[in-house]
């Protein structure tokens, strides 16, 4: 940073100021002194558009004095948020002041007259403030002066007073040189850590005590914030209250005041310096320092006793209160920007934000770069209509910067990577978009860096590194030098090194050593190096060999330096303002030092094409020297981007920054230069000859070209080119010999008019003079086909060729812009068939697409483009329809394969005879999905390439992997069902082809249909529904078996035997032997049992356990079947066993039953399947009539006035349908249950019961009787569960038929049931007893909770409708299981015998029997056609199972009771 003073304001009456306070948010400043001095001053710019930022004069906009007080003034403070100011003074009058009207005036007034304020502090947010009083006093206020709370600190004289920026904590400063820390409400917490005055003996005052609050956020993450400064100037500074590790300062200075700037980057340190050595005389000075400590600048101030400082809001100015005086101090930020390629690069600090942001801000293309590590865009797009300036900025973030720098059309950031323990660094390369170039990470902390259009130079503080980047420019040119580069790799050089031109340390090895004089800048060109150090030594190195060649000495710490165009000439800033010279050609003094100096310099740059020319700032005036002579300067606050053409190019940083999301084209300044500005007016207002002997006199070829502009405008053809040559501008020197050869002087106005941009004037003198042809020339040559359609529409000289091209080229302007709506219309009318192709795709309008396939001519190569169009987006039809067209069979067959459409890629092979490619692909793809085990898959392209053979083949080889793994049966039956259905569908083809081409196959479908089948094909062909059958059957049996019906189960499965190739033959034998000893065919079961003894894949321990089995079952029994039924064979009337399936006598083989697994003797009764071609008995198929074929045939029938097609019809809602129907069901399946059993509910417990009459006094408990009761009831279970009882038969028959019919006005439903069946009585487990006997009585009461789960099954027919046209059916097995089924019985006993009980012990005297249940369901087999239609009615009965056996409570208990009574009567 550079500050400078730069104003000074008197105080009337040489009143000297006490203290001073500056408004950050409004500008006022508040300046307090002697005799109750107080003075509210405002500075403002002047409204000259022309000079912005600090070079704008500044007047007192207000200078008004508040009368009030009548001490001296001792504290002054702004309350911002709400545009207050607080002044206190040595009396202890304090009033607050408040803005009405531009003016200020008296609003609360306190006076305590009991001591003296010495400190005021509002909080953040200005809703409280703090007055602490020397007594020791402390009121804490709101805003609208209400007292919050008050405290009096014992035994302690306050100092001052400060908020934490939360407002939590107050820190009082006492005059002892201790800090107290109170929270809020004025609560102790604890004493601060100060380390600052370790060595030191007397007591120091504290002078200053703030905490920056972080509203403009923080210059790094943990940047300290909390500032003690003591009057000796000790320092200290602390992140929080607690900072363990402080950052300690001694200034030297006596200080007076101690200020933070806006944001917490710059301390300010007011004080007198004095030197006791050289007993020199005392002197004002400032200090600024880095929240780190490090110091920045020192301000030399004049006057006799500094008394106070201000920060100005943006800190580009500070006050300061000297005798009688306010001076004011310019300050000129260090800001880490670049500028390069038209963009400015500029970092800033969010409040929210811990990042650093670095905005690339283009002035003038306004493009947009997008790289993977922008983490924010913001732009403002550039009208692509209208010209104008424009400008684009791109936002990145990094976790913090240390240096920028730039060189031609790209810039380098070094970046601090990662955190405080564990940091890394690394130059980026950027280009003008802000987009990555190249990464280079380093090891060592780069605290400078300077770079050329191919090197970077980065400098720690002790070593530099140098980089030669490469980009995409540079790689072009590797071929013409090709060992230039063989040796450029990453050095690091320490700076006390004297390199020669050899090799320096590796790129990631550092030297260990440290130096006594770090370096402190840089400065590069093609040719040299050069590096400052902080003792004022510059080392030179020349290029690129790295060589040291000299040393400079110019006695102050170098601050900025810069290299010449021709690098003979080095310019050095030092840190105190001073602009020295060195001359490297060794025509100056020894030291190189020229006799040329400056002072207050902070920015200055050469120009790019004139070694003599440079620009500087001195305070707020820039001055262009031309040979070391000055001209007038220019009043300008800009930091220097550019200086070329006799252009300076500025840019207001301290005006962006004020916002840099949002800057404005304003803040960019384009200066010229005297000679630039004199040319002109000459050429104005004097006369060629005059410019040119100027310019002979200051040549430059910016002059000659505004020269040569001139001349051209004057059409001086011979002066202009003179000029033109002297200028080297090839292009200009064509343009005057074009303008040579044309006659007409107005067509030469109207090219120089074109040349200098303006169209509009060249166009009207085109049309002026009738060369309408040379006006659309210059419209066409500016892309201007808007304007081109118009001339060619209004004039007669166009034709079609010319409109077409126009219609193309704005067709093409749309195309740019993604407007592809507006480009098809201009298209269309240059029917630029390629062109609208391509929009109706961008645009999705297939549709479109297809209307424009059908004027393309056939074998137009677009068509194949067309084509790859529609397969992308599936539209296979016309994918074909487009590849067809452009004679490209092939790609139209690929096309259908990829897109899964085998059935119209076997059409196509076949009707342009291209059979090969179909199925050597067809091969290929199978053989893939079989390689991936991916069968499924494989089986689906078989089919729907018509090879039903193959997937049959594959079908049936994964069933029987299926039934070797022991798979469900269903799901091996359902392969093998599938596997029949593709022979069928093969034979079908087969049969059709046939019929076509009557015994004439095509090759090509002869070689696709498999016409060719080898042995393993033709038995799939022939057996195909063999593998159905076997595990049909197998299920059937299984069925069969856990419903009960045994002789039906060894029935079928005798059948099995002969599926011994398809089926396990120990399940078959196992199952067999299983069933016929259930049904007591011992006989058949032995021969079971001796074919699965010899069956050889059986183990030794399986072979012997069926061996122990056979023993165990007929030692017992002998091996003779029971009974044998005999049916008469329908061919020859012998009479054989039924389960025969062939007549021994005839021949005859009987089908199968699929229902029943018997043989069909009478086949006039046998009903047939359409499909697999196989029989049942009529009677039991008409139960299991497939429903959803059934359902099909009602929704026909249904009126709907014969308008609607098939497809409408079948679209009524299913859901509905099956909710009616299962609702009309429920009202009939009660009634079975009725029939049946059903679980009640007792409304009174046995256990209450059994207290009610124990409670009785003359009732007793008969335990042993009890004890009794209980062995006898489990020796009776154990012996029924055996078999030795009859008791309690399991299953035992509940009904042999049930027969039901409702109807209401919703149904019409029938209902039977047959074997009915309950299963699960010799399980019933006592879970309570209770004997009651009375004394004197003979009656025993016995309380009796029996459980068990039941289960009831049977056979149920249901037909009926509801709507009237809903069927409702279902017929086959049901099955009610009740879980926790409880009966809970009181039985009432007499004791002793009479002739009225038939000489019976006990007799019944009463009985009161429950029912309780724990859970009910029910499932129908085949109930509504099964599937999924019958889950749901299955579901919708289940969840009314509890209402229908409520229904049916009194009925059910009063049938129960009387069996029950019955029982015990007969078991007594």
């Amino acid at each position: 940073m550079f500050i400078y003073l730069s104003k000074k304001i008197a105080i009337p009456n040489n009143t000297k100021l006490k203290c001073i306070g500056w408004n950050k948010d409004q500008g006022y400043i508040a300046c307090g002194g002697d005799d109750g001095l107080l003075k509210v001053l405002k500075l403002e710019a002047g409204r000259d558009g022309k000079v912005k930022g600090l070079a704008a004069p500044s007047n007192l906009s207000m200078n008004q004095t508040l009368e009030g007080h009548n001490g001296q003034i001792q504290v002054v403070g702004w309350n911002e948020s709400h545009q207050k100011l607080t002044s206190s003074d040595q009396y202890g009058l304090i009033i607050v002041w408040m803005l009405y009207k531009g003016s200020w005036y008296e609003e609360m007034i306190n006076n305590r007259n009991k001591s003296v304020v010495k400190g005021m502090a509002w909080n953040a947010d200005g809703q409280k403030i703090c007055i602490v009083y020397e007594d020791g006093a402390v009121i804490v206020g709101s805003v609208d002066g209400n007292r919050i709370w008050g405290k009096e600190l014992k035994n302690v004289m306050l100092s001052g007073v400060c908020w934490s920026p939360d407002s939590r904590l107050l820190l009082f400063s006492m005059a002892t040189g201790e800090i107290h820390i109170y929270d809020g409400m004025g609560s102790f917490v604890s004493k601060m850590n100060i380390q600052c005055l370790t060595n030191t003996s007397q007591v120091a005052r504290i002078i200053s005590l703030q905490w920056y609050d972080g509203k403009h956020g923080l210059v790094e993450l943990d940047a300290p914030s909390l500032m003690v400064c003591y009057e000796n100037g000790r320092v200290q500074i602390m992140k929080s209250e607690s900072d363990e590790n402080p950052v300690l300062l001694d200034t030297g200075l006596t200080t007076v005041g101690c200020q933070w700037n806006h944001d917490g980057s710059i301390l300010a340190i007011a004080g007198v310096l004095s030197d006791t050595t050289s007993h020199e005389k005392e002197a004002n000075v400032v200090q600024f320092y880095s929240p780190f400590g490090e110091l920045l600048r020192t301000l030399k101030v004049p006057g006799r006793q500094i008394s106070a400082c201000a920060w100005e809001g943006g800190s580009l100015r500070i006050a300061l209160a000297v005798d009688s005086f306010i001076y004011f101090a310019n300050i000129r930020p260090d800001y880490k920007w670049a500028y390069f390629a038209n963009t400015v690069v500029y970092t800033y600090s969010k409040p929210d934000k811990t990042e650093t942001d670095i905005t690339f801000w283009n002035n003038r293309t306004g493009e947009v770069g997008h790289h993977h590590w922008i983490i924010m865009i913001r732009s403002q797009g550039e009208d692509l209509l209208t010209p104008q300036m424009n400008f684009q900025k791109n936002t990145r973030h990094v976790n913090r910067l240390n240096a920028i720098s730039s060189s031609s059309d790209h810039c380098v950031l070094a970046i601090t990577l990662g955190d405080d323990h564990d940091q890394s660094y690394s130059l980026t390369l950027c280009n003008a978009l802000g987009t990555t170039v190249d990464t280079k990470l380093i090891s060592m902390e780069p605290s400078s860096v300077c770079m050329t259009p191919t090197t970077v130079f980065a400098a720690s503080k002790d070593h530099f590194y140098v980089w030669y980047f490469r980009t995409a420019q540079t790689w072009t040119q590797v071929g013409s030098k090709p060992n230039r580069s063989a040796n450029r790799k990453e050095q690091v050089y320490h700076v006390d090194d004297t390199p020669t031109g050899g090799v320096g340390l590796n790129g990631n090895t550092y030297s260990s050593k440290a130096t006594n004089d770090p370096i402190c800048s840089l400065a590069a060109s093609e040719k040299i190096l050069l590096i400052g150090r902080e003792s004022g030594l510059i080392q030179l190195y020349s290029l690129p060999s790295i060589t040291l060649t000299n040393r400079y000495n110019v006695n102050t710490k170098p601050y900025k330096m810069a290299i010449n165009s021709n690098s003979t000439t080095v310019s050095v800033i030092g840190v105190t303002g001073l602009l020295l010279f060195i001359k490297l050609d060794g025509s100056s003094s020894d030291s190189g030092l020229m006799k040329m100096e400056r002072k207050d310099v902070w920015d200055m740059k050469w120009a790019d094409d004139n070694p003599d020319l440079f620009a500087m700032m001195e305070k707020t005036r820039m001055y262009i020297f031309r040979n070391m002579e000055p001209e007038e300067p220019i009043l300008s606050a800009g930091y220097i981007c550019s200086f070329k053409d006799l252009e300076i190019r500025a840019a207001l940083l301290d005006e962006i920054l004020r916002d840099p999301e949002n800057p404005i084209d304003d803040y960019i300044l384009d200066l010229e230069v005297k000679s630039l500005r004199d040319t002109r007016d000459l050429l104005e207002k004097v006369g060629m000859k005059d410019a040119m002997s100027f310019i002979d006199e200051n040549p430059h070829p910016r002059l000659w070209r505004l020269l040569a502009e001139a001349a051209i405008e004057q059409l001086d053809l011979t002066t202009a080119e003179s000029a033109y040559v002297r200028c080297k501008d090839y292009p200009g020197i064509q343009f005057v010999k074009k303008l040579q050869n044309i006659q007409d002087t107005k067509i030469q106005k109207a090219e120089v008019a074109a040349w200098f941009s303006r169209y509009d004037d060249a166009e009207k003198i085109f049309m002026d003079v009738d060369r309408r042809d040379l006006a659309i020339s210059l419209r066409k040559r500016l892309g201007d086909w808007f304007r081109v359609l118009q001339l060619v529409k209004t004039g007669s000289g166009g034709n079609d060729s010319e409109m077409e091209e126009a219609w193309n080229n704005i067709g093409e302007y749309f195309v740019e812009r993604h407007n592809y709506d507006e480009a098809v219309q201009f298209f269309e009318k240059s029917r630029n068939v390629t062109r609208l192709v391509q929009c109706y795709h961008a645009l999705e309008d297939f549709s479109s697409l297809e209307n424009v396939m059908d004027d393309i001519q056939p074998n137009d190569p677009l068509l194949s483009k067309m084509g790859n169009m529609f397969a992308a987006v599936g539209m296979g039809k016309q994918a074909v329809e487009a590849f067809v067209k452009a004679n490209n069979v092939p790609e139209a067959v690929n096309t259908c394969i990829h897109l899964n459409q085998w059935h119209e890629a076997v059409e196509l092979a076949t009707k342009f005879n291209q059979p090969t490619q179909i199925s050597s692909l067809l091969a290929k793809y199978a053989q893939h999905l079989l390689d991936e085990n991916k069968i499924i898959q494989a089986i689906e392209l078989y089919r729907k390439a018509n090879h039903f053979l193959e997937a049959a083949r594959l079908l049936n080889d994964l069933a029987k992997e299926e039934t070797l793994k022991r798979s469900s049966p269903l799901r091996i039956k359902k392969l093998y069902v599938l596997s029949a259905f593709m022979v069928d569908e093969h034979l079908g083809s087969l049969r059709r082809i046939d019929k076509e081409k009557k015994g004439n196959r095509s090759s090509a479908l002869m070689g696709l249909m498999g016409d060719g089948t080898s042995l393993g094909q033709t038995l799939v062909v022939d057996e195909a529904w063999r593998g159905a059958e076997a595990f049909h059957f197998f299920m059937l049996c299984q069925r069969q078996l856990y419903e009960g019906f045994v002789d039906a189960a060894m029935k079928t499965a005798l059948n099995l035997r002969d599926y011994e190739d398809v089926l396990n033959a120990e399940d078959i034998y196992s199952i067999l032997a299983l069933a016929s000893c259930a049904n007591r065919a011992f006989g058949t079961c032995s021969k079971a049992f001796i074919k699965l003894e010899s069956l050889e894949e059986l183990t030794n321990e399986q072979r012997e356990a069926y061996q122990e089995l056979a023993m165990d079952i007929f030692i017992k029994q002998a091996p003779k079947d029971s009974r044998s039924n005999r049916s008469e064979c329908a061919s020859c009337e012998t009479m054989i066993p039924d389960w025969l399936n062939a007549c021994p006598s005839c021949q005859t083989k009987f089908p199968i039953c699929i229902v029943t697994g018997r043989p069909i003797m009478d086949l006039t009764s046998a009903w047939q399947c359409e499909n697999c071609k196989h029989r049942a008995y009529e009677q039991e198929i008409t139960m299991r009539q497939n429903y959803t074929y059934r359902m099909s045939i009602v929704f026909q029938s249904v009126s709907f006035g014969g308008r609607h097609s098939d497809q409408e019809i079948m679209r009524l809602d299913i859901g509905l349908v099956l909710i009616v129907a299962s609702l009309a069901l429920l009202e009939v399946l009660p009634v079975l249950g009725n029939r049946i059993n059903e679980p009640l509910k007792g409304s009174r417990s046995i256990e209450e019961a059994v207290n009610a009459t124990a409670s009785n006094r003359r009732a007793f408990r008969d335990v042993l009787l009890e004890n009794t009761t209980r062995r006898v009831f489990d020796n009776l279970m154990d012996q029924a569960r055996q078999g030795k009882m009859e008791i309690f038969p399991d299953p035992i028959g509940l009904a042999d038929i049930v027969n039901l019919h409702e109807s209401s006005s919703l149904f019409d439903i029938s209902l039977s049931a047959t074997r009915i069946n309950a299963y699960g009585l010799r399980n019933l487990q006592l879970t309570y007893l209770r004997v009651i006997r009375h004394f004197g009585l003979k009656d025993i009461k016995v309380f009796v909770r029996v459980q068990t789960n039941l289960v009831l099954r049977g056979r149920y027919n249901v037909t009926g409708s509801a709507l009237f046209v809903i069927p409702v059916d279902g017929a086959g097995n049901f099955t009610i299981t009740i879980g926790g089924l409880t009966a809970s019985s009181v039985l009432c006993l007499t004791v002793g015998k009479d002739s009225t009980r038939d000489g019976k012990e006990f007799t019944v005297k009463d009985l009161e029997l429950s029912l309780s249940h724990e859970s009910i369901s029910f499932d129908f087999e085949n109930l509504m056609g099964g599937g999924a239609w019958g889950s749901a009615a299955n579901s919708v009965v289940n969840s009314m199972g509890e209402v229908i056996m409520d229904n049916q409570r009194k009925a059910l208990t009063s049938v129960l009771k009387r069996d029950f009574r019955q029982l015990i009567n007969t078991f007594l």
